[in-house]
Parts: structure tokens; sequence; C-alpha cells
């Protein structure tokens, strides 16, 4: 603009608006296909982003407020994604439970909302699900793994179910199925 350089825009977008070298143009309208230009190459970057793993809206927000994209650019990155139904948190709940093993719901919760899922998705989708007292007794099993069968032991092996996000019951009925237990778990 005015023999100096304002903005570099995608060829795309230079023949959408019919521009040529030299031509005279009003600066609104220059802000407008900058705009248009940003909005091209912020869904090609977010779709690049995706293209490796499902992604939770804030880890999508994240990397286009990381990248300098403004909140219009953002949401309307948003708008087009959902559309496409490629940014959805219940997808992505739904993807992380069934490709995580070793873990139960309140683990599995916890590292949903680090990974920034909405509240209501990770509810709906740990609702459907029911921790499972054979894959408690398989992380149990290897826990157990050349460690004498002591009461102390199994209390340990309780208390790292436990730790794996387990819940009380699920985790005492692995633990049943190790032999007697006392009721002081």
């Amino acid at each position: 603009m005015d023999g100096r350089f304002y903005c570099g825009i995608k060829l795309e977008v230079a023949i959408k608006y019919h521009l040529k070298a030299g031509m005279q143009i009003e600066k609104s309208k220059l802000d407008e296909i900058q705009l248009e230009t940003e909005k091209s190459q912020a869904i090609d970057k977010a779709m690049t982003h995706l293209s490796a793993t499902m992604k939770t809206k804030k880890q999508m927000r994240d990397f286009l407020v990381k990248k300098g994209y403004t909140e219009a650019v953002i949401n309307y990155v948003f708008e087009r994604l959902e559309y496409y139904k490629l940014l959805d948190d219940e997808a992505y709940c739904r993807a992380y439970v069934n490709s995580v093993s070793g873990k139960g719901k309140r683990a599995l919760e916890a590292d949903l909302y680090k990974r920034g899922a909405e509240k209501s998705a990770v509810e709906r989708v740990l609702s459907e699900i029911e921790e499972n007292s054979d894959e408690a007794s398989a992380v149990l099993e290897k826990y157990m793994r050349g460690k004498a069968y002591t009461k102390e032991n199994l209390y340990k092996g309780f208390k790292y179910l436990l730790s794996k996000g387990f819940g009380y019951d699920t985790a005492k009925e692995a633990l049943e199925k190790f032999g007697e237990i006392d009721e002081d778990y």
C-alpha cells in the first residue's frame, strides 16, 4: 500500500477478489481481504494440527491463540471445524476412553479434564461405561508379579488400584479374586 508492504495474501483469495498488481484498492477492502486470508491460513493450520490426532476444543483454541490469531478468526475456524464434525469433545472423550486401559473412571475423568474436554462431554461418556473388575484384576495381577501374596502386599495392591482411579468396590472385587481378604479394606 502506497509503495510499502501491507500484508500477504493467499493466491486463492487474490483470485477470488480479482486482484492485480498496481490495482487501486481502498484500505477497508484490503483489511477485509486480509481477514479472509487469515481465516484461510488458520483453517489450514488447524486442519494440519488435527491431522495427527483428535483435539479438544480447548487444545485447538490454545493452539490458535499461540499462533496469534484474533478471536474473530478463531471463532470462524471453530464454526467450520464443528460444521465438518472435526471438533467434538464428546467424540474425543469416547475415543480416549476406548484407547486407554488400566485406568479407572476417576483417572480417566482427571485425564480428560486435564486435556480440556468439556465437563458435559466427560460426564456423558463416563456415564456410558462401567468399571470392569476384570481390568482391575489384570492391573493388580501385574502389580503383584514377583511379590509374595502377603496381607501387606495385597493391601498395597488395593491402594495401587485406588491410585489408578478404580472405585473402592471395583478394587475390592479385584482383590477378592486373589483369595480371602479381611473386612479391613
